[in-house]
């Protein structure tokens, strides 16, 4: 499995005060913000700051960019990782599938598609 990028996705159960957290005490510079969330740069890799989603407030989850989706999904299956959630279009315009490690954390398999604003806005 190729991995491009990835990033900690966290869901605090106080956005705001976490966000002033991140930015202000520990002044973490923003990479971007988008409706819902914020994502700072932590080093070579992401902390990205989420109000709202799938998984369950308070919960974490390991955000992996892979260059093939359908690729990286039948690499995993044929060495018998379960799907937790099959690979779909989401209405924020990313492709993603679900897998779990073994304590049942959720890791966000990802590809950008062409034309996404993560691809074409170069701030």
């Amino acid at each position: 499995m190729e991995i491009l990028s990835s990033r900690i996705l966290v869901r605090p159960r106080d956005w705001e005060v976490s966000r002033a957290f991140y930015a202000e005490v520990l002044g973490l510079a923003v990479a971007r913000e988008f409706p819902g969330g914020v994502v700072f740069f932590l080093g070579t890799g992401y902390l990205e700051l989420s109000k709202a989603g799938a998984v369950t407030i308070g919960d974490d989850a390991l955000w992996l960019q892979v260059r093939s989706l359908p690729d990286t999904v039948a690499e995993l299956r044929g060495r018998g990782v379960t799907i937790t959630r099959e690979p779909r279009r989401e209405p924020w315009g990313l492709d993603e599938c679900w897998i779990a490690d073994p304590d049942g954390r959720a890791i966000v398999l990802v590809e950008i598609p062409p034309g996404h604003p993560i691809r074409t806005d170069t701030r």
